[in-house]
């Protein structure tokens, strides 16, 4: 599975981006994915991630509320909504796609995106 993340960019706090991230090489619905992002000088952690179906979903605390993942099988295409962003959420953020639950740890996933950078300016 090849994934291509897209949409990050720079924004003002209290502001709003979605993140887009298409899957190719593979039967989409098979795979859970989910987002992560890494800000500097910090690991990796767990934002959303979402079952095959779509009929599943989790969320990290730092971002219930504000945050929003939904995927469409059709275009092989999940989406991270983020509205009210804060400056805290600047980061690199990364797709992620496995076979089976849509689990918060990333070493569950086997594929990875390569990221795309959001900054929120304060």
């Amino acid at each position: 599975v090849q994934l291509q993340a897209s949409g990050g960019g720079l924004v003002q706090a209290g502001g709003s981006l979605r993140l887009s991230c298409v899957a190719s090489g593979r039967t989409f619905s098979n795979y859970a994915m989910g987002w992560f992002r890494q800000a500097p000088g910090k690991e990796r952690e767990f934002v959303a991630a979402i079952s095959g179906s779509g009929g599943s979903t989790r969320l990290a605390d730092s971002v219930k509320g504000r945050f929003t993942i939904s995927r469409d099988n059709a275009t092989n295409t999940v989406y991270l909504q983020m509205n009210s962003l804060k400056s805290e959420d600047t980061a690199v953020y990364y797709c992620a796609a496995r076979v089976g639950l849509p689990f918060d740890r990333a070493q569950y996933y086997d594929y990875w995106g390569q990221g795309t950078l959001v900054t929120v300016s304060s």
